[in-house]
């Protein structure tokens, strides 16, 4: 399964082997340049350069507070790709397994979980210190980055990806949010009818949405996952 970008993105992308282990193959116009997530390389022609920094490409940053912030769980390295004279070809990965999405952003924002971004145009302001969740992402141990400009956004989700259009309220697990528009509002209340029938039910904390926009939600909540798989793992000798 393919999907093309519109002629004017920012980006050519073409999302392969979709939905359970999506790749995204960029193609770069002769000095075009794009940001992604570190470790996300699976192959790139000899024609394209990479850079690394703490910070994203237009905004600059040293490597020293890129490693505080990093250490501190509020941010992380970003690797810059640039084509030279020539075309060039970059493939990237993900950290989950399962499916991706190209976004078009024309001047608006979204907010997107941090361990979903896979990479964006250079034109594309990333903020890496949004603290709208502060206290949301202390149960998942995730932080979420607050993107805006005009320009291609690529998203990975842990399973499937979902659109909701929500015009009104929608509550959504937080374990389960991919990204959302920023002209919705939200909120963390609890699941259930009391705090007790919340987490005696597994559900605990959820995000509850108001207004018109989109949120993009996962069939797969990675800390789930996790909590099933760690007890199986075998610690190392």
């Amino acid at each position: 399964m393919e999907l093309h970008n519109q002629e004017n993105a920012a980006l050519h992308v073409t999302l392969r082997m979709q939905p359970g282990s999506s790749a995204a193959e960029i193609k770069l116009k002769p000095g075009q340049t794009f940001t992604a997530e570190a470790g996300a390389m699976i192959a790139v022609s000899p024609t394209v350069t990479m850079t690394t920094s703490s910070r994203n490409k237009n905004s600059g940053g040293s490597l020293l507070k890129g490693l505080k912030r990093m250490l501190s769980g509020e941010s992380f390295f970003l690797n810059h790709y640039t084509a030279s004279s020539q075309e060039g070809t970059v493939w990237l990965g993900a950290t989950h397994a399962g499916d991706m999405m190209v976004k078009e952003l024309n001047g608006e924002g979204i907010i997107v979980q941090g361990g979903s971004y896979v990479a964006s145009s250079a034109e594309i302001d990333i903020n890496m210190n949004w603290q709208g969740f502060k206290s949301l992402v202390s149960k998942e141990s995730l932080f979420w980055l607050a993107m805006k400009g005009k320009g291609t956004v690529i998203v990975n989700s842990f399973g499937a990806i979902y659109a909701i259009d929500v015009n009104g309220e929608y509550i959504v697990d937080t374990g389960h949010i991919v990204a959302f528009e920023e002209s919705l509002n939200f909120s963390l209340t609890k699941a259930g009818d009391s705090w007790i029938s919340s987490f005696l039910g597994g559900e605990g904390l959820v995000c509850k949405f108001r207004g018109q926009g989109k949120v993009w939600i996962q069939s797969h909540n990675t800390a789930t996952f996790g909590g099933i798989l760690g007890p199986k793992l075998k610690a190392r000798k």
